[in-house]
């Protein structure tokens, strides 16, 4: 039957995008690539503006695509943040590997990875972001203790022979995320600005004493 005028689709409906409930339409909706473009979009938004001046529009209108679709991929904007934090502390994960290696010298490699991480620029903003917004807001701060204990500390710790591995991974991410603050985000002199091999030779020794040493504490005497 031939649609009449009340059949016809409102102004603007394309430009929404919606298909019917659970079908929102975007660039190449339902692919990888879109879905991977909002998280792009994502981490840039939170970089910008902080969790609590990032809204779901504008990550839609970043990655040129509509809200809705960004509530079929991720849900609520603490599902999307918790989505981008992964994507920014990606390189992170990797830290295990750096600690599969062996215990001799765990302590210079880890703080020599850690620290080249934050002395990237194209890895550090983000995470720089990521770090503001944990101070100052809960949810936040939340979605990164979870991300930071479920895929980091637990594989670290299943990394060590040591008594009490998962202390032992709390403390080194405590002395790494202290040095983060003090270095990157506050800026705290002459902290901020001691070569990056300087701060590795001296953060190394305590690392390896939380990671590898039998008695930790029996080096502090």
């Amino acid at each position: 039957m031939p649609k009449g005028p009340d059949d016809a689709e409102p102004p603007g409906r394309a430009a929404t995008g919606r298909r019917g409930r659970g079908r929102p339409a975007g660039a190449r909706s339902g692919t990888a690539e879109t879905r991977d473009r909002i998280l792009a979009a994502a981490r840039e938004e939170f970089s910008a503006r902080g969790y609590d001046k990032t809204s779901i529009r504008s990550i839609a209108r970043s990655a040129g695509v509509d809200a809705a679709l960004v509530h079929h991929y991720f849900g609520a904007k603490e599902q999307v943040f918790e989505s981008s934090i992964e994507m920014t502390f990606e390189p992170a994960f990797g830290v295990p590997d750096v600690l599969a290696v062996g215990p001799d010298g765990v302590g210079e490699r880890l703080a020599r990875f850690f620290v080249s991480v934050w002395e990237n620029p194209v890895t550090r903003a983000p995470m720089l972001a990521v770090l503001r917004s944990a101070v100052t807001n809960e949810t936040a701060a939340s979605v990164l203790r979870g991300i930071v204990l479920r895929r980091m500390l637990e594989r670290v710790a299943g990394e060590l022979k040591v008594p009490d591995p998962r202390l032992r991974a709390e403390l080194a991410a405590s002395q790494m995320i202290g040095i983060a603050m003090m270095r990157y985000v506050m800026r705290i002199e002459p902290l901020a600005s001691a070569d990056m091999e300087e701060v590795v030779r001296l953060v190394a020794p305590t690392l390896q004493r939380y990671l590898a040493d039998p008695d930790p504490g029996a080096a502090t005497g």
